[in-house]
């Protein structure tokens, strides 16, 4: 199980979020400036990233948060309903398959870096 991501639910919103400042956070920080020096990874960069990833393989994403980021952490929220939940979930399964496989992400930052909006 992934520590350094998580979803938070209240009455009204599914928050998805990504704790930036953890040790192995930072160190796939570290390598993603390596591959491209505007990827300095805090919490609007991720936003940029993740957004980038959405438009290419879940463009059913796009548009389903609000952007609520931070320098330490990548925060997203969206309505607490089924529709929400699911895409928070489906979100999440992202963010985690792509820190698991740190070479997917690598990858793609990569092949479509160019095509980020970094901060």
């Amino acid at each position: 199980m992934c520590e350094s991501a998580r979803i938070l639910k209240d009455d009204e919103e599914i928050s998805v979020i990504l704790y930036i400042d953890r040790d192995e956070i930072m160190a796939i920080g570290d390598q993603l400036s390596e591959i491209n020096e505007n990827a300095y990874m805090n919490g609007e960069n991720w936003y940029a990233l993740l957004d980038c990833y959405m438009e290419k393989y879940a463009p059913e994403l796009i548009g389903a948060f609000e952007n609520d980021c931070e320098a330490s952490m990548y925060a997203v929220y969206c309505e607490n309903t089924e529709e929400g939940e699911r895409n928070a979930n489906a979100l999440l399964d992202i963010i985690i398959s792509l820190i698991e496989d740190k070479e997917k992400l690598f990858e793609f930052v990569r092949e479509y870096g160019d095509e980020i909006e970094w901060d």
